[in-house]
């Protein structure tokens, strides 16, 4: 395949999908639709918010009734421990059978809640995440599927500055799992996105957009600080042939995630799809 662009689960998540009382729980259908409208050509679902549609002919209804795929799917958890916990066990090899029965072509992006960094026993923390993802990873590829990990940035994440990342990415085990590198949350950090993506290009299988303000507020993309241009020529250059999943996590997502998310759509169909060779008709 060539480039494609798709976009991330997590503004409506921000806009409070998690409760049954706001209006975009359980509303998969609605997003994919707003997803096409926008004019991107994939979704990238969290696994902990599909509910009810984590039912293969729901998602794929709701997927073809929008004109866009399934690209990638969210595993988000702790793995704080050596070998994942009976709960987590449970919703990876979940995950795995689902998409390995209907959804074989989307990525798995493992990607961990960021909820307990302990700079006192931070060592043994990535070793038993880094155990546990790359576990995860081999019986996915076992099932014929595509794996990448993905860390994040804040305080309380494990992986989030520039060490961090020098522990992490040599420890991927590249048979099997890739990295998804996202650009806001590495400018977040003060690392340079644009080198690091080129330093470690080889195990990139999956990337992530998100837009920065110089004041390190998250941006409407186009509107911050972050070079996307430069970037996705590298990914061009360099025969990358995977997914983009833009993820706007800017202020304005809480109460208009659909509205940020054609806006975001409109930014890509002028700046980067013609980087990537699209014609937008």
């Amino acid at each position: 395949m060539s480039i494609k662009i798709g976009c991330e689960h997590y503004a409506w998540v921000m806009a409070g999908c998690i409760e049954q009382q706001d209006p975009y729980y359980d509303k998969i259908d609605h997003i994919a639709k707003v997803v096409g409208k926008a004019g991107f050509e994939g979704f990238e679902p969290i696994d902990k918010f599909l509910y009810s549609f984590y039912d293969n002919e729901r998602l794929a209804e709701a997927m073809k009734e929008a004109g866009i795929e399934l690209s990638s799917v969210v595993l988000l958890d702790d793995w704080l421990n050596p070998k994942e916990t009976d709960a987590e066990k449970e919703a990876s090899d979940k995950l795995i059978d689902f998409m390995a029965k209907h959804f074989p072509e989307a990525v798995v992006m493992l990607c961990q809640m960021p909820t307990t960094r302990d700079e006192n026993h931070l060592a043994e923390r990535h070793d038993n995440l880094i155990s546990c993802i790359n576990e995860i990873s081999r019986r996915a590829a076992g099932k014929g599927l595509t794996c990448s990990y993905h860390p994040n940035s804040p305080e309380t994440s494990i992986w989030r500055d520039a060490s961090d990342y020098e522990k992490l990415l040599p420890r991927l085990d590249e048979k099997v799992l890739g990295w998804t590198p996202d650009v806001g949350h590495m400018a977040y950090r003060d690392m340079d996105p644009i080198k690091l993506m080129r330093d470690y290009r080889s195990i990139i299988n999956h990337v992530h957009y998100k837009d920065m303000h110089a004041d390190k507020s998250w941006a409407l993309m186009g509107e911050g600080i972050i070079d996307f241009k430069t970037i996705t020529k590298d990914l061009v250059d360099t025969n990358y042939k995977c997914w983009i999943i833009v993820e706007d996590e800017c202020e304005r997502s809480v109460n208009e995630p659909d509205t940020v998310t054609v806006e975001c759509g409109d930014y890509s169909k002028e700046v980067l799809e013609p980087i990537i060779g699209k014609v937008t008709v």
